[in-house]
């Protein structure tokens, strides 16, 4: 029973946060609209020529999975073939594989954008 009201807390603290973010974020709008400020302020901070959000969020999570799986693979065959602990060469190596993969993804993220 306990495990369900953490849960719950948890859950409830996350919509709460996120309600409140989008509520004031569309009140401060709705002000800014009512006052007279141009929509376009809106969009400022995003430049022009980027990519679009769901294609860096697809390259950085691919990555992400690449690196997660091959780091995986380099721990079995480092146990397999050494005499360094299992219990701590696979965090170690799927860790260093995952960092690898989203810097690999930030590089190439940035790379899009300037295109």
């Amino acid at each position: 029973m306990e495990e369900v009201a953490v849960l719950i807390i948890i859950f409830g603290t996350l919509f709460g946060i996120i309600y409140l973010f989008f509520s004031t974020r569309n009140k401060e709008r709705m002000a800014l609209i009512e006052k007279g400020a141009d929509a376009s302020i809106f969009m400022k901070g995003q430049p022009k020529n980027a990519a679009p959000f769901w294609k860096v969020l697809i390259l950085n999570l691919s990555l992400l999975l690449m690196g997660i799986g091959f780091g995986v693979f380099l721990a079995l065959i480092l146990e397999t073939y050494t005499s360094l602990d299992g219990d701590a060469i696979y965090p170690a190596t799927i860790f260093f594989m995952a960092g690898v993969g989203l810097f690999v993804g930030f590089t190439l993220t940035k790379k899009l954008d300037k295109e």
